[in-house]
């Protein structure tokens, strides 16, 4: 049946709204403007529309975090109990929540993603519930979302606890390569499952880490050697529409999304499409395209299916040290490109710090902290046991979305300049919101390795706007001020800028 209506506009209608809001906008072109390449030019015109061009609402910004151990590249998970902010000195803990997670004297990152079954791992004596597999490890998860003004956690299952599985393991694929998942659909057993998971929520919510977000299984299409869950289609829209109305009750301001790998085009999206039922507890489609060239998001098609939900990236890393592309400005756009043209409202990196002991950390993670027992200093001898440090490729991707984009920002449309085919740049993007508050802020980037752009904005107004740079190398270098109403804007390669109006 259906979820009550509530008496005002929760997290999930916001984001629908947002979502609807911004249909239109997405099927309609881009103003057709005078082509700069054509003319031989190193630049184009661009207007912000702060008068009547406001779209969705973004959110604000989600990372993900490892409280526990994993083996390095992902080949099992071992007994030893490390994580964070759990191997971080208590100064190290602070300047962590201070200094990457919130950044500005308010709030930075809006959603903190918790793997169930992973990072949060610990079972009760029946394997049918989580729980703490460590002392304090959720008061320490509460500790960090109060300090750093993380509104709650992007709870999401990589496995079951392990009772409810084939092999009784939060593994989901042995040395053979079989995969595993629940051991019954049975519908007895998942109910049996629904109130677990719920109850799972519960020693989160009880001990001071708000719930946001909810999701059945990351990547359900996929087995691991460390925790996983196997569903096919019919499999996944059974285990949904048994769990996810015990989820609504129990929590229903908290945002249900799907299917965290293909969203709605995916077979287990498309399962939950065909049935009304499983559909009204759809609040958000969710996708991973880890890795992936940027430029997807602006041809991609990931909203015609998406019957008014919103849409978003809940998952981003590079799993491979190097790329045919500079991964500074390709995270960049891949969080322009999917707010611009899929009107997404948020946008989730996976780490924000992975161990120095693992061969996989430095395409995950925003930064690196070194476990008390890695002894190798032979790698990143810079950073003490007990200790972090940014990994500055991935960290200046995402810093000045966190410093300069505060939550629930709303996106303006601009005209900018497009080529003869009608198709938008793709190596120079261009974005423009308003605070809450009413702060207007633009951000810039050139792809170019060798080239700089010079952006003509008018911004519709006489006031002055100062700029902050970042790059591969670059962190919140600041630019002086330029006065409107059209800022001539130079941006030499591989770059990001944004441009904040001044008081």
């Amino acid at each position: 049946m259906n979820h009550p209506e509530q008496s005002r506009p929760t997290r999930r209608t916001l984001l629908r709204g947002a979502a609807v809001g911004g249909a239109a906008v997405a099927a309609a072109p881009l103003l057709r403007l005078p082509v700069a390449r054509a003319a031989g030019l190193d630049s184009g015109d661009y207007t912000i529309r702060y008068d009547n061009g406001a779209r969705q609402t973004i959110k604000g910004l989600g990372f993900e975090l490892q409280s526990d151990s994993i083996n390095s590249n992902n080949e099992g998970m071992p007994n030893l109990v490390s994580g964070v902010p759990y191997d971080l000195t208590p100064s190290e803990r602070t300047r962590f929540y201070q200094q990457m997670l919130k950044i500005r004297s308010d709030r930075g990152f809006r959603y903190c993603r918790l793997a169930l079954g992973l990072y949060h791992r610990g079972v009760t004596a029946d394997g049918k519930r989580f729980v703490d597999r460590y002392d304090g490890q959720t008061a320490l998860l509460a500790e960090m979302i109060s300090q750093a003004g993380i509104e709650g956690v992007a709870a999401e299952y990589w496995s079951p606890a392990p009772a409810w599985k084939t092999n009784n393991s939060l593994v989901g694929k042995d040395a053979n390569g079989s995969g595993y998942g629940l051991a019954s659909f049975a519908p007895a057993n998942l109910d049996a499952l629904g109130d677990a998971m719920v109850a799972d929520l519960d020693h989160l919510a009880t001990r001071g880490v708000p719930i946001s977000m909810w999701g059945l299984q990351n990547e359900p299409d996929a087995s691991a050697r460390y925790s996983s869950c196997f569903y096919d289609a019919p499999q996944y829209l059974a285990a949904f529409k048994a769990v996810a109305p015990k989820i609504r009750a129990k929590y229903p301001n908290v945002m249900i999304h799907a299917d965290s790998r293909g969203g709605w085009s995916g077979d287990r999206g498309k399962a939950i499409v065909a049935d009304q039922q499983a559909l009204r507890y759809v609040d958000a489609w969710t996708y991973h395209r880890v890795g992936e060239y940027a430029d997807e998001q602006v041809t991609g098609d990931y909203t015609s299916g998406a019957l008014g939900r919103p849409v978003f990236n809940n998952e981003f890393e590079y799993l491979h040290q190097t790329s045919s592309f500079n991964r500074t400005i390709n995270t960049a756009h891949s969080i322009m490109n999917w707010m611009t043209f899929q009107n997404s409202p948020t946008w989730f990196w996976l780490h924000a710090l992975k161990p120095t002991t693992n061969s996989e950390s430095k395409g995950y993670s925003l930064g690196f902290w070194r476990p008390p027992h890695d002894t190798d200093f032979s790698r990143y001898p810079n950073i003490k046991a007990g200790h972090w440090d940014f990994n500055p490729e991935n960290w200046n991707a995402v810093a000045g979305f966190v410093r300069y984009l505060p939550w629930d920002s709303v996106r303006h449309h601009v005209e900018e300049p497009v080529h003869d085919d009608g198709s938008a740049y793709t190596d120079h993007r261009i974005m423009a919101w308003r605070t809450a508050q009413g702060k207007q802020i633009f951000a810039l980037t050139n792809r170019s390795s060798s080239r700089p752009w010079t952006y003509n904005v008018d911004t519709q107004t006489t006031a002055s706007f100062e700029g902050h740079r970042y790059g591969p190398t670059t962190h919140n270098q600041s630019l002086s001020a330029k006065t409107g109403p059209t800022l001539a804007i130079t941006v030499p390669p591989l770059s990001i800028e944004f441009w904040v109006r001044t008081p």
